[in-house]
């Protein structure tokens, strides 16, 4: 199947995107069949493609982030370069940006006047904690907005908090930017009519808190931070074997704990004693719980537990590092790595999770900074010489 061929083939998205949530989403749009045309800046292109070099010289993030699209470099503050992304816009069906805020107003590209002078453009901006109210002039970037939301006040154990391992609020909100394009995309071909989308960092995470929030709100106190252990679930977390390795698995209901009862701890009485009867009665009584269990996950080596929580129908796993992970056998079984080309070199990158039948994952190359800049403009009608006269004064 042909790109031609994709969902969102006929789709076009120009992005003055940079660093993550807005290149999370504009990928995925791609993954679909988008064209995506990312506006950078001559003589550099996104920051994000120079966080590191990890990876054949490029930026891990930006490989991650960028695969199939094209990018264009232009200085849209020049008025010619100015005239070209209008030009885009005119024949694109979605805008995204994340600029620093007040800078899409500033520069003329602010929602009310992109949806005046382009009716059927669906814009979306993505912020730190949104266009209107107290913080909308504040910059942001994932740890603070982690911080903001609480979510580091939760992670980590209780000697001390912990940052989330990964770029957690920007993947949210990219997230969010992706499905809200793709719902007014449906709105605009069902009924005509457009909706510009709107996502921040802080509310797109602030929804991942609705379980902490509803337990604060109501239960008086935050959920405690107790590393791979659970605030509300007991027993559940890493427990270590006699080979010295971690095994996690949770009980979930009432017949489960029976089942780890009687077929693991070797202990059904339990079941009737008052202080486990429940899950909260479990949870009161964490220490005696995961004392039970760890006495007799420490008898056996890590193979050996899993095998028999397995059979017995308890979730449970290793724990792994990211090596493990890149080898792990359902990834290889289920055959989700594919080539991918950045310049210079290939990787391999993980097909996208949501699989629809029937339809291939486009998975084309990362691109070089402004290396469809002159096809792009030469589309747009530019000959050679208005393209290195625009080259000469750095507008491209």
């Amino acid at each position: 199947m042909t790109v031609h061929q994709l969902p969102l083939s006929g789709i076009t998205v120009v992005s003055l995107e940079q660093a993550v949530a807005a290149p999370y989403a504009t990928r995925q749009l791609a993954d679909l069949g988008a064209r995506v045309i990312k506006v950078e800046r001559p003589g550099g292109g996104d920051f994000a493609r120079r966080y590191d070099t990890t990876v054949h010289g490029h930026s891990s993030y930006f490989v991650w982030l960028n695969r199939s699209k094209e990018s264009l470099t232009l200085d849209f503050k020049d008025p010619r370069g100015r005239d070209i992304l209008d030009q885009l816009l005119d024949g694109a069906d979605v805008f995204v940006q994340n600029l620093a805020p007040g800078a899409a107003d500033r520069l003329g590209l602010g929602v009310g006047t992109l949806t005046e002078r382009y009716p059927r453009l669906i814009p979306c901006t993505l912020s730190g904690y949104g266009t209107t109210g107290p913080w909308a002039d504040r910059k942001s970037y994932d740890l603070l907005v982690q911080c903001q939301t609480g979510l580091v006040s939760l992670t980590g154990t209780a000697d001390g908090t912990a940052r989330v391992g990964i770029s957690v609020a920007d993947i949210a909100a990219g997230m969010y930017a992706y499905t809200g394009v793709l719902t007014a995309l449906y709105t605009r071909a069902t009924t005509g009519r457009t909706h510009p989308v709107e996502v921040s960092l802080f509310e797109a995470l602030a929804e991942w808190m609705g379980q902490p929030a509803n337990y604060t709100r109501y239960g008086g106190s935050q959920p405690a931070r107790l590393g791979t252990q659970h605030a509300t679930i007991a027993p559940y977390g890493a427990f270590t074997t006699a080979d010295g390795k971690q095994v996690l698995f949770s009980v979930q209901n009432e017949p489960e704990w029976a089942t780890l009862c009687a077929d693991f701890l070797g202990r059904p009485a339990l079941t009737g004693d008052p202080r486990f009867a429940t899950g909260t009665d479990r949870v009161t009584h964490r220490a005696e719980v995961n004392a039970i269990v760890a006495e007799r996950i420490a008898r056996s080596d890590a193979e050996e537990i899993l095998k028999d929580l397995e059979e017995i129908g308890i979730a449970c796993a290793g724990v792994n590092d990211v090596a493990a992970f890149l080898d792990h056998p359902v990834l290889a079984a289920r055959e989700r790595w594919r080539e991918v080309a950045v310049p210079g070199a290939t990787v391999q990158a993980l097909l996208p999770p949501a699989d629809l039948a029937g339809v291939p994952a486009r998975m084309d190359p990362v691109p070089d900074v402004g290396q469809h800049t002159d096809t792009i403009l030469t589309d747009l009608g530019l000959s050679p010489d208005d393209i290195g006269a625009l080259r000469a004064d750095a507008v491209i």
